[in-house]
């Protein structure tokens, strides 16, 4: 099941302006497995099944981001580019390698061109100071 979430959904135009494929709505069945795989959606709330809206500050993880985060924390945890140790390197082969993976799912020409951030907000504060900041003038 590793990775099963990622492979649903499905973009459109990818960023050097190539088509990555159709998309489509989900199913109902569809839907039903997806939210299986979050274990956060298993609840319910005024007898009802959990719906979350708010993912803009917050994103539900499905289990295999959690299985993923502890392995992370249990096994690999260390500083990446910052240390010569066994782990600090292998925590950064991973980091550069999911950077390679996100250049190919989104078509990007250049590992360059990833970066992470930690939210929506700092990715939006980002993009302002690089690059419409500089293009502002008094008046």
């Amino acid at each position: 099941m590793r990775g099963r979430v990622g492979r649903r959904f499905v973009s459109t135009t990818r960023c050097d302006g190539s088509s990555a494929g159709t998309a489509r709505a989900f199913s109902a069945s569809e839907v039903k497995a997806i939210r299986q795989e979050f274990p956060c959606l298993q609840q319910e709330v005024n007898g009802k099944p959990l719906v979350y809206l708010d993912s803009a500050a917050t994103s539900q993880k499905p289990q295999t981001v959690i299985d993923a985060v502890r392995e992370v924390y249990e096994h690999k945890c260390a500083n990446i580019h910052r240390g010569v140790h066994a782990l600090s390197m292998r925590a950064t082969d991973a980091y550069e390698k999911a950077r390679g993976i996100v250049k190919d799912f989104i078509g990007a020409r250049s590992d360059r061109e990833i970066v992470f951030v930690r939210g929506a907000t700092e990715g939006i504060n980002l993009i302002a100071n690089s690059f419409v900041r500089p293009g502002l003038n008094e008046g």
